[in-house]
């Protein structure tokens, strides 16, 4: 069984993952659909799948779920551990009396709170001392707004402010210098500088073996040859075709050995994990779980079409989709220096293909867009509701990458 949801995350001022922000709808008859705050909550809590899906989805970090009054009333949020989620209140539920009562229980009860989408007003006082977190949307709040906020929780040293809807590096640095200290959005997705990186011999390497994996024919010769020019590489491709995640019976010896048993997929992904993770050594983990997630988000989608000719292009254009925020440049700059063919660059840099349109959306799913996922389903003649479990699949999928290898 799956779980019907997307996640984004919350990152601290290093960019450390803190938590992720469930955003989730119901089951496989009805992906998309128009349900209130009370029923969505509702289900996120009680249905089966619940379980199954919170731990596959926070990596063991706390989960951040929107409560309406009428589920806080219901004690909804104790049904889980204190330690496993953060309380969000939404932004329609309206301050009173009966809220207070119920923020108060839940603070005794040792949970971590906070408001989400918070838009100031005075009575919101009474709720400070109780509260851990608030959260502003960037998009929609005023600057005037903004500091207003900072203002009021000045003194309330118990609060953090969380900027959502960061979509800039821009919008980054203006938060930090505010005050704010966890940060929810986009922009570690974006270029931090523009500045040109040169590649060192052992990440052209890999770019040189990614180019030639992307191939439909593997000349395996002459990838065996680029292996054997990188002792570093080598030990590394050793070290993965041996690790317990393929289950071998007979350890793997040689360059050529590794790579006839692992098979031109395992080694692709191999690759891509090995060319993002070598190089962004100053990075957050966040970003390479990023990247792998959309990777194998866009090869199910070309393997659920399929799209056999497509399927190998689709995983690099989705690893290749955050390299510009991994080497801090303009994707123009990181294209012209990776050998990647012109399908996958056109994807990137200008949006055309199918490739594009895979990767359309992945993201979409991602960022909890489900109509415009949805719709972009339509027009491929691919059945919408495929998309949670190649979600689930892709999520898992990435976080059994990160465990093999280690940056």
């Amino acid at each position: 069984m799956y779980f019907y949801a997307a996640r984004q995350p919350i990152l601290d001022i290093n960019k450390e993952l803190v938590g992720y922000e469930l955003l989730f709808r119901d089951g496989v008859d009805n992906v998309f659909p128009n349900i209130d705050g009370d029923e969505a909550t509702s289900r996120l809590i009680e249905g089966s799948q619940f379980n199954f899906g919170l731990d596959d989805l926070t990596d063991n970090k706390p989960a951040y779920i929107n409560f309406t009054l009428e589920t806080l009333l219901k004690g909804y949020p104790t049904m889980l551990n204190r330690e496993q989620i953060v309380v969000e209140i939404l932004e329609t539920v309206q301050p009173g009396k009966r809220l207070l009562a119920a923020v108060q229980d839940l603070k005794d009860k040792g949970y971590t709170i906070a408001l989400d989408d918070y838009q100031h007003q005075k009575v919101w006082r009474h709720f400070y001392p109780f509260i851990d977190q608030i959260k502003v949307d960037f998009l929609a709040t005023s600057h005037a707004e903004i500091l207003e906020i900072i203002d009021a929780t000045k003194g309330f040293n118990n609060i953090k402010l969380v900027a959502e809807k960061v979509e800039t590096y821009e919008q980054y640095q203006q938060a930090i210098d505010w005050g704010f200290s966890l940060f929810q959005g986009f922009f570690f997705a974006k270029p931090e500088m523009v500045q040109s990186k040169a590649l060192p011999p052992s990440e052209m390497a890999l770019a040189e073996l990614l180019y030639e994996t992307s191939s439909v024919d593997v000349d395996l010769q002459r990838i065996t040859a680029v292996f054997e020019r990188d002792v570093n590489l080598s030990y590394k491709l050793l070290r993965y075709s041996n690790s317990a995640a393929f289950k071998r019976r007979a350890e793997i010896s040689t360059i050529k050995q590794a790579l006839v048993v692992l098979g031109n997929a395992e080694l692709k992904k191999f690759l891509s994990l090995l060319f993002a993770a070598q190089v962004s050594a100053e990075k957050p983990m966040e970003l390479i779980k990023l990247s792998l997630t959309r990777a194998r988000f866009c090869e199910l989608l070309a393997t659920k079409r399929n799209d056999k000719h497509n399927i190998g292009s689709a995983f690099l254009s989705g690893m290749m989709s955050l390299m510009d925020a991994i080497l801090d440049e303009t994707m123009d700059s990181v294209m012209s220096k990776l050998p990647l063919v012109i399908e996958i660059k056109d994807a990137l840099l200008n949006g055309d293909g199918v490739l594009a349109t895979y990767l359309s959306i992945a993201m979409d799913y991602e960022q909890a867009q489900w109509e415009k996922a949805q719709q972009t389903c339509a027009d491929l003649k691919l059945d919408s509701t495929c998309l949670p479990e190649i979600y689930s699949d892709a999520v898992n999928w990435s976080n059994e990458q990160m465990q093999v290898i280690e940056r």
